[in-house]
């Protein structure tokens, strides 16, 4: 009986020895302006820059865009740059 509960942990874990259950493999995210070739960030369009910036205002991390160095440096530059002719808030209130 033990044998059959070892041989169905053995079966879950797909031949994995780093399997953990409590964690799962996440994917990396692919920069979506590099992806896009087309997308060109626009300090102007406050839409698009809605997305890179919290509730509260505040310009989201790299690990929380998916932009890659390069772009998170040209999304901090264009909501700042948004920011000083009012198009976008400093804060949310």
């Amino acid at each position: 009986m033990a044998d059959k509960k070892q041989n169905n942990r053995r079966n879950n874990r797909n031949n994995d020895e780093d399997f953990n259950p409590k964690f799962r493999k996440v994917r990396k995210k692919v920069c979506a302006l590099c992806a896009n070739k087309d997308l060109v960030l626009d300090y102007k369009n406050a839409d698009q820059l809605k997305k890179f910036v919290n509730e509260k205002g505040k310009i989201l991390p790299r690990r929380a865009t998916g932009a890659c160095a390069k772009h998170q440096r040209d999304i901090t530059l264009a909501v700042k740059r948004a920011r000083h002719i009012a198009i976008l808030p400093y804060s949310a209130n």
